[in-house]
């Protein structure tokens, strides 16, 4: 089971290393990793897509309490909250399947970013679900390409990291 996990952490040189090396050193797998500064250009948020069961999820939790530039960690298991995901897809776009392409593109809002006489470049951003629906749809075209930026999310509510309204 995938799990998805915040990590407030001090925007300083290494800490990106010390957190890939915890999870490595232990033997705990990292489906995804995105990290960019908050608000508080001093914080950086790691969004970090895991597996394993619930006893796995707490030694994650453990362990990254204790790393020294760690702020704050907030599991989402169970909890309300937004994910979204952006993707970028290189597909084939020959002539008999250029409107199919197009037509694809537009029940799922994705956007057309770049287009050459043989391939469009699709943009799109959503729920992992909804881009995997996508992906399935695209595949028997021919995907060239394909990097995906790994899920983000915040809480639900009006609630931000620090507890407040």
């Amino acid at each position: 089971m995938n799990h998805t996990i915040s990590v407030l952490v001090e925007n300083e040189f290494g800490v990106l290393s010390r957190v890939a090396g915890l999870f490595s050193g232990r033997g705990f797998n990292i489906a995804s990793l995105s990290v960019a500064p908050t608000l508080d250009p001093s914080v950086s948020r790691m969004t970090i897509v895991t597996s394993g069961d619930e006893q796995i999820l707490e030694q994650i939790n453990k362990q990254l309490n204790k790393l020294i530039d760690t702020i704050k960690v907030i599991d989402f298991t169970g909890q309300d909250y937004v994910e979204r995901e952006l993707v970028l897809i290189k597909v084939n776009a020959e002539e008999e399947t250029r409107a199919e392409v197009l037509r694809i593109a537009d029940i799922f809002r994705a956007k057309v970013v770049d287009v050459t006489p043989r391939s469009y470049t699709l943009e799109i951003t959503g729920a992992p679900t909804k881009i995997d629906a996508l992906i399935e749809l695209l595949r028997p075209m021919g995907i060239k390409e394909l990097v995906r930026s790994g899920p983000v999310v915040l809480g639900r509510g009006s609630k931000g990291w620090k507890g407040s309204e």
